[in-house]
Parts: C-alpha cells; sequence; structure tokens
C-alpha cells in the first residue's frame, strides 16, 4: 500500500501533470492492477517516470501489487528512489547487475507478469567510456533475462532498443520506418551501443519465435524532459545545466545536425502502449516533427529561460574535450511513427517549445527544495 501521495511524487507539480496526462493516454492501465512488474535499470531517466507512473495508478484505482527495481547504480542511487523506499511499501529496490547477478537470488522476479528491461548505458559519452558494460548489459544482461523468463509466464516482456539501430539513414528514408534496415558501423566509438542493441532486438526475435516468448521492442528517438539529470551528457541536458547555471549555450559541432525531440510524457504513454500491445512486434517511439537543428534547440532553450527567469547567454561553438563526440553522429534523425499511431493509437502532441520549458520548470523547482 502506498504510505502518501504528494512525496511519492517529488511534490512537483509538473510531474503530477505529466502522470495524468499519461494515464489519459494509456487505455489499457486497468491491465496492471494486482500485477507484479520487473523494471531492469530503474535508476535513469525513463526509469523515473516509469516507476512514478506504475504508482500513480494506485491514485487511479489500479494498483499494482509490487514494483521490483534493479539498477547496477554506476553513478550512485539517486534521491528520489530513496524517497520512494520510504514512502512506498509495494516497491523492492536492488543493487543488481542484470549481466552478472542472478535474477534466482530475487524471490519476487520469479513472480512477474511484466517484465521492463532498460538496464544499459544510453548517453553517448559514458558509454564510450564503458563500451564492455554497455555490449555487457544489452546483450548478456538480455540473454540472463529471456532464459529466466522463457521458464515462467509473463504476460509481456518489453525490450527498450534504441533509433541508434538505424544508424544514419540515408537521406530518402528519413523520417526512418521500422522497415529500414540500418546504415550503421560495426567499428568505431558508437558501435558498441548500436550493434549490442541491434543484436539484442536479434536475440528477442529469435526467442519469440523458439519460445513464443510474449516480447515487444520499442526504439526511442530523442526523448526528453524531468528525470534527465543535468549531467547526462546529451545534448537537452547539457543546454539545461548551462541556463540553470547562467552560463553561455555551448554547441560542440556547426549546430547543423536535426533531430526531432519527444518530450517523457508523449513517450511514456508510448512505452506503456506497446508494453500492453498483444503481439511480437517492434515501434518507433518518438516525436515526428518538427525536425529541428541543434541550434535552433539551443535557441529554443534560451528563449524559455529567457522568459522564465531572464536568463541572457549566448550561444556559441566550441569543440568538445572528448575526441570522438562527434565521430559516427548521425546528421539527421526523425522517426515515421505511422505504424504506432495505427497499432497503438500513439499520438504525441507535446511541442518542442512547451516539453523544454515544462522541463526548466521542473529542474527550477527541484533546484527551490534543495535550496531551502
Amino acid at each position: 500500500m502506498l504510505k502518501g501521495t504528494v512525496p511519492l511524487m517529488t511534490g512537483n507539480d509538473i510531474i503530477l501533470e505529466d502522470l495524468a496526462y499519461i494515464f489519459g493516454q494509456t487505455e489499457k492501465a486497468d491491465r496492471f492492477a494486482g500485477k507484479t512488474i520487473v523494471i531492469t535499470g530503474c535508476g535513469g531517466f525513463i526509469g523515473f517516470y516509469l516507476t512514478h507512473y506504475f504508482i500513480y495508478l494506485k491514485l487511479q484505482g489500479v494498483p499494482v501489487e509490487s514494483l521490483v527495481l534493479l539498477d547496477s547504480f554506476r553513478y550512485g542511487r539517486p534521491i528520489w528512489l530513496e524517497e520512494l523506499s520510504r514512502d512506498v511499501a509495494n516497491i523492492e529496490i536492488h543493487n543488481f547487475d542484470i549481466a552478472v547477478d542472478k535474477l534466482e537470488s530475487i524471490p519476487a522476479a520469479h513472480r512477474a507478469d511484466y517484465v521492463i528491461h532498460m538496464a544499459s548505458i544510453a548517453s553517448p559519452t559514458y558509454y564510450r567510456q564503458f563500451p564492455i558494460e554497455t555490449i555487457d548489459a544489452n546483450v548478456l544482461g538480455l540473454k540472463n533475462l529471456l532464459e529466466f523468463y522463457r521458464h515462467r509466464p509473463v504476460e509481456s516482456l518489453l525490450f527498450f532498443s534504441s533509433s541508434e539501430v538505424y544508424g544514419d539513414p540515408v537521406p530518402e528514408c528519413i523520417p526512418t520506418a521500422e522497415t529500414y534496415l540500418g546504415n550503421v558501423s560495426t567499428l568505431g566509438p558508437r558501435a558498441c551501443y548500436d550493434e549490442s542493441k541491434r543484436m539484442g532486438e536479434t536475440m528477442c526475435y529469435v526467442y519469440h519465435q523458439t519460445y513464443h516468448m510474449p516480447i515487444r521492442i520499442v526504439r526511442p528517438f530523442n526523448n526528453f524532459g524531468p528525470g534527465m539529470a543535468v549531467g547526462d551528457k546529451r545534448v537537452p541536458a547539457d543546454f539545461a545545466q548551462a541556463v540553470l547555471t547562467n552560463k553561455d549555450l555551448v554547441i560542440h559541432s556547426d549546430g547543423k545536425p536535426t533531430r526531432t525531440f519527444c518530450y517523457i510524457a508523449d513517450a511514456i504513454a508510448g512505452y506503456i502502449k506497446v508494453l500492453t500491445h498483444d503481439e511480437f512486434d517492434c515501434f518507433n517511439i518518438g516525436m515526428d516533427r518538427p525536425e529541428i537543428t541543434v541550434l535552433q534547440l539551443a535557441s529554443i532553450f534560451r528563449n524559455q529561460a529567457a522568459d522564465l527567469w531572464g536568463y541572457s547567454g549566448a550561444i556559441l561553438y566550441q569543440p568538445s574535450m572528448e575526441k570522438d563526440y562527434l565521430t559516427g553522429n548521425p546528421s539527421r534523425r526523425c522517426p515515421d511513427i505511422s505504424k504506432a499511431r495505427q497499432l497503438l493509437d500513439f499520438q504525441p502532441v507535446i511541442d518542442v517549445e512547451v516539453g523544454v520549458r515544462r522541463y526548466l520548470s521542473f529542474l527550477a523547482k527541484e533546484r527551490e527544495k534543495v535550496s531551502s
């Protein structure tokens, strides 16, 4: 049972509003009532929202039985998880490396109804620093998970792949559909992540075909928003950190690479829709418009921060101290989400300006909490 309401949501109304929005988009949420849900990689950005979503269901009359949260906590256990462990009674948190530790050692894992596998290093800066650990989580960790659950009935197992499986798509395949086979290098500083995610998808396919496991695959496209740590080293986090500390916005490229950016509340609604989909499949989950340059994104952060608290920093260009920062970096990234729209009724609507404003407002509120 939940011991509180506002404390478990961090007391931040941005999160509460997002959770209400996500719940309104997830028409199959009642499937989680009385279920045990296992989440690997719970301590990251997406884990923050998924964990809060499943707790929020209690407030909507859809109480889950238990949440089993696993993470190696390479960068330390987040404060929000510590708060949840005090305020919520049906949560288990385990310091767990999916690549080497045994799921057999966790009794609650044996009775899982839904499994969400996100255990991976996702930020390019960090997976370039830890390439072997990245491969281990995406391949050995997934293999361990699949082997464990092929002997146990689950309703759905969701594997978080990545838009990086497409590599650097050729222009005629942008927006990029799930049918695109990829333009990916097996060599270089990004290959440890890109190729291990591709291998993970193949393993999911083979286990589904061989053992009829209820596996689903998502390919996220550039999520951002509350829960993304300002030290994450991805572009939205770098820009957020700059405006929060009243420093100039620094671009480490020529500012011309383009992306679409999906606010986290829309993305989470998409992931829940995939988790509750009734057939094996893979789906792009992201925002398909607008496709904007890194310079345009920097301008959006500057303008929103100026409006919120008078930020007046400049936008500067300077090379990254990390020598492989731009090596293999795709020039464009934009999903075709027509499949998710048709089969899942996935309808992302939160535009990037609104998302950036909500992200910055969230971070400002969290900073106020710490300083008060």
